[in-house]
């Protein structure tokens, strides 16, 4: 690999990659493993598509020294199919995509007003707690001493794991609408029925 061509103004540049997922670019927890087969990879699609990235951070090896594998290990290089691991190799720092967001949102004064946070995603389940905005906006709240509770499409997580994440109670839609169809062509009313039971256990 020659990196030779690359402007040398970028050695000037800060860079930071706001990730919501943190994982490395290969191996069972890599770009190809998790997110494969959401976008329909077979089983031997993924193992080619890894053995393809760790060539690639290999071939790297030549151009940077063992930073190569270090970055490809590192958290963040498998977000986006594997664009985080070239941020990396350009020197960008990483950070959870949801503190920048908090960040810029002013996050840390509002939650100084709030007495419970309700924060949501359409599936809580295992990704949810590698970077995902829930996990992130739970973690901001308890440091700051305040309850959270999370409204989903979907509940794929365990009440312990909730725990472990800092969300005290999970509420699907499903518990109010157990056809999943129904959920999605009419999630307005539904969210306001779980939102009406959210005031009753916590605002009442």
């Amino acid at each position: 690999a020659d990196l030779s061509g690359l402007d040398e103004r970028l050695a000037s540049v800060e860079f930071v990659l706001a990730s919501d997922v943190d994982n490395p670019l290969t191996g069972p927890k890599g770009a190809p493993a998790v997110y494969g087969p959401q976008k329909g990879a077979s089983p031997e699609d993924v193992a080619a598509l890894d053995a393809a990235l760790a060539h690639f951070a290999k071939v790297l090896e030549a151009a940077i020294g063992p930073k190569a594998a270090e970055y490809a290990a590192s958290p963040g290089a498998g977000a986006a199919g594997g664009i985080g691991y070239g941020a990396l190799i350009l020197g960008a720092r990483f950070r959870a995509g949801i503190e920048v967001m908090l960040d810029v949102l002013g996050f840390a004064p509002a939650l100084e007003r709030a007495s419970l946070v309700i924060t949501g995603e359409g599936s809580l389940d295992e990704q949810t707690l590698h970077g995902k905005a829930p996990a992130g906006v739970a973690a901001a709240a308890r440091a700051a001493g305040r309850e959270v509770v999370a409204v989903c499409g979907r509940l794929a997580l365990p009440v312990e794991e909730l725990g472990r994440a800092g969300i005290r109670r999970a509420y699907p839609l499903t518990s109010v609408e157990p056809d999943v169809e129904k959920c999605i062509a009419d999630a307005g009313p539904i969210l306001e029925r779980v939102a009406e039971q959210i005031a009753r256990d916590f605002l009442s």
